[in-house]
């Protein structure tokens, strides 16, 4: 059957809904049109430039009628260039709702469950609120320069600023690339193979920064240099430096760290203090990068959590176990699982650290930990379920049911995965109790969100 458009047409379009991502969707003749940077309200020209069997996408070419009520000036001078922020020519209370519709759409459509999502907790600060990024070097007019991806490319757009990273990361940002500059220090290119810079990392806590760079090989051509530079921007900033770490990676691949590390100047861990814990994270720990909307985040789970005093809990996909310290104020025992071996590591110090006895870590894929504890007799009374943007493994989900927890707090940054998840646990007899979306990223598309799990019958699990 012939679609009513065709690649390169230009079309007017009226939104009236949008993606999970937050393009605007319209109807042509009946038939999809998907454009981004449109809102829902507004009628807009747009040139398409794919159509499929079942929709098109277009490209925003101009807004005929513009919805005020919605739309705003993006603070941004490259947001429609960069593929870091894709909400900012949207008010803030209008991506709140946005955020919170996607949750309940995703929980009804994917999930099967029809459950009430209230309003998004908004974030304290919808601007310099990240206090962490990670930087890729690129070759651009015949200078080194740092900035973020394109959307959906790995075509470098230069950065000098960027309005949703603290001014500490923008320091380390802007004295790096007039570093390499300076030197002549050639960037990597992914096509080629051959360059030194890859990637800055970096990381701002309540008692410091640390930054990396990471290269193609072993050589940090003027390291030192780097560091003294580092330490004197962040002594007139009045920042604390913590240090400066250099990352081998010669692999050539899209993941941006390697396995080997350099100190070059201080340390190479950093502190952070969340809910009254303090907690030594390096480069490769996973540290949510909104610290207000953490401590945010970490209430509410803990809250629906609700650990009695002999309780046991497993929290499974751990990290460096912030959140796992935190329940053992409130649970009698708790268990940490995670994947990565340094995480684990930091996870051990940080507990004895904050002289916090009754927790445990397990180094490990949960997918097979899991079942192991389970099929061992271990049992738990509530479980907490943090995995990554692609969701938890089927043997993770069918294991919790098979460990007699009654409650599982479910913490998710997808909430189409999280979705797909509840359903599989609705089988497994939980049934979904409450919700609450977290605002941690304004400006983008993600939202953080909790859903407090209870157990209505029993399930047999067969190993």
């Amino acid at each position: 059957m012939k679609q009513p458009v065709n690649k390169n047409d230009d079309i007017e379009l009226t939104i009236d809904a949008y993606t999970s991502e937050g393009a605007g969707i319209g109807r042509y003749k009946g038939f999809a049109v998907f454009c981004e940077g449109a809102l829902r309200g507004e009628t807009v020209m747009c040139h398409i430039i794919k159509v499929t069997s079942s929709y098109a996408v277009g490209k925003l070419l101009s807004v005929t009628e513009e919805n005020g009520e919605v739309r705003q000036k993006p603070m941004c001078e490259v947001f429609e260039k960069c593929g870091g922020c894709s909400l900012q020519h949207m008010k803030y209370a209008c991506q709140l709702e946005f955020k919170r519709e996607r949750v309940e759409q995703a929980l009804r459509k994917i999930g099967g469950v029809s459950i009430e999502v209230p309003p998004v907790l908004p974030s304290e600060k919808t601007e310099r609120y990240r206090n962490k990024a990670s930087f890729p070097f690129a070759m651009i007019d015949g200078r080194v320069r740092l900035g973020f991806f394109a959307q959906r490319s790995h075509r470098l757009i230069p950065l000098h600023d960027c309005p949703i990273q603290s001014n500490d990361t923008i320091i380390a940002m802007q004295a790096a690339e007039e570093w390499a500059n300076r030197h002549k220090i050639s960037a990597y290119d992914e096509q080629e193979g051959d360059g030194i810079l890859r990637h800055l990392v970096v990381r701002s806590t309540t008692e410091g920064v640390l930054c990396c760079i990471v290269t193609s090989g072993n050589a940090l051509p003027y390291g030192d240099e780097l560091a003294q530079v580092l330490s004197t921007q962040y002594k007139e900033a009045e920042v604390p430096f913590a240090g400066l770490v250099h990352n081998i990676n010669p692999k050539a691949t899209n993941v941006i760290l390697g396995s080997r590390y350099k100190t070059v100047y201080g340390r190479d861990e950093q502190t952070e203090t969340l809910c009254g814990l303090d907690f030594s994270v390096r480069t490769q720990s996973f540290l949510q990068v909104n610290h207000a909307q953490t401590e945010e985040l970490y209430k509410t789970a803990l809250d629906f959590l609700d650990a009695k005093p002999d309780d046991t809990v497993f929290d499974i996909y751990c990290g460096v176990g912030t959140i796992t310290m935190a329940a053992a104020k409130r649970a009698g025992q708790v268990i940490g699982i995670e994947y990565v071996p340094e995480a684990v590591e930091d996870a051990q110090k940080n507990a004895e650290r904050n002289a916090v006895t009754n927790v445990s870590f397990l180094a490990g894929a949960a997918e097979r930990i899991l079942p192991e504890l389970v099929e061992k007799g271990q049992r738990a009374d509530a479980v907490i379920l943090d995995p990554p943007r692609s969701g938890a493994d089927k043997d993770v989900l069918s294991a919790i049911a098979g460990s007699g927890a009654k409650r599982i707090v479910y913490v998710s940054c997808n909430p189409e995965t999280l979705a797909r998840d509840v359903k599989i646990l609705t089988e497994y007899g939980y049934t979904p109790q409450k919700v609450q979306p977290v605002d941690m990223f304004p400006q983008t598309g993600h939202v953080e969100t909790v859903v407090l799990m209870r157990k209505e019958c029993n399930y047999r699990w067969k190993t």
